[in-house]
């Protein structure tokens, strides 16, 4: 980390000594438009796949949550996209569903809904991403399953003697007792989605897709260090995207106050 907030400051190529240049490499990150394009997809993919992956998990944590003959099976195939969808195989899998000639493109035309290759559309190439990411939620949803099952099972009897429908249980109880849950959720997910690097960088074969549209931070940083050598830009970007994780992080945690409710319930 020390070597790499060095590089930020020079001018670094990984075949010559690097040269001190100073704040030189910040100052050009927010006059390069390449940049603030990823600054505009990675903020457009986090904040539309992180709570579609959180509500798609929590929906299905709410189904599994039954003490049923199967659960534990059915848990644990939900799960298993989550454990394959960061892998290259399962990157390639998707980029050959959504492109030319794709299954999902033949499923919707055999319903009348013709359309083009999804990954090479600049309007739709960034929400083949939020859709891996979202089919992922597996882990979250492992976790709020957890959540569910901690919660006293005869606050829901009181519940229901007092005449409470499923809504108002929901909102009442299940929402406000899991916002801890929600709230580790939430910030692990919305982390690991800043860094979303394979998926973009197979999907698009490493070049951000069509007009940038798949161009997320991460992608280009590995451009900017492995493909044209800048490491030191890249090492700047790294710095940089390190005080956007965090700022947003140290924001959730300072709003979490507002709505997280922690209580020490014994059943």
């Amino acid at each position: 980390m020390l070597a790499s907030l060095y590089f930020s400051f020079t001018n670094y190529n990984m075949l010559q000594s690097a040269k001190w240049t100073g704040f030189k490499n910040y100052f050009q990150l927010f006059s390069d438009p390449r940049y603030l394009q990823t600054l505009k997809v990675t903020g457009i993919y986090v904040v539309l796949a992180v709570p579609l992956e959180l509500a798609a998990a929590l929906g299905l944590a709410l189904l599994l949550n039954n003490r049923l003959k199967g659960m534990n099976l059915l848990r644990a195939v939900y799960y298993l996209p989550s454990l394959l969808g960061g892998s290259v195989a399962i990157a390639v899998l998707w980029r050959e569903m959504f492109g030319t000639g794709g299954l999902a493109l033949q499923l919707l035309t055999a319903i009348g809904i013709k359309l083009p290759s999804l990954i090479a559309s600049p309007s739709t190439s960034l929400y083949t991403l939020i859709l891996l990411q979202v089919w992922q939620f597996g882990s979250p949803m492992v976790i709020f399953v957890a959540g569910l099952r901690q919660i006293p099972a005869d606050i829901y009897d009181a519940a229901v003697l007092d005449g409470a429908g499923r809504g108002a249980i929901f909102r009442r109880i299940t929402l406000p007792l899991l916002t801890p849950v929600i709230f580790f959720n939430l910030v692990l997910r919305v982390i690991t989605s800043f860094q979303i690097f394979t998926p973009a960088f197979i999907i698009s074969d490493g070049s951000g897709g069509p007009t940038d549209s798949t161009l997320v931070y991460s992608l280009y940083m590995y451009q900017q260090g492995f493909t044209n050598l800048k490491m030191g830009y890249a090492s700047a970007m790294a710095w940089v995207l390190l005080l956007i994780v965090g700022s947003v992080t140290a924001l959730n945690f300072a709003l979490s106050k507002r709505w997280v409710f922690y209580t020490d319930v014994e059943a």
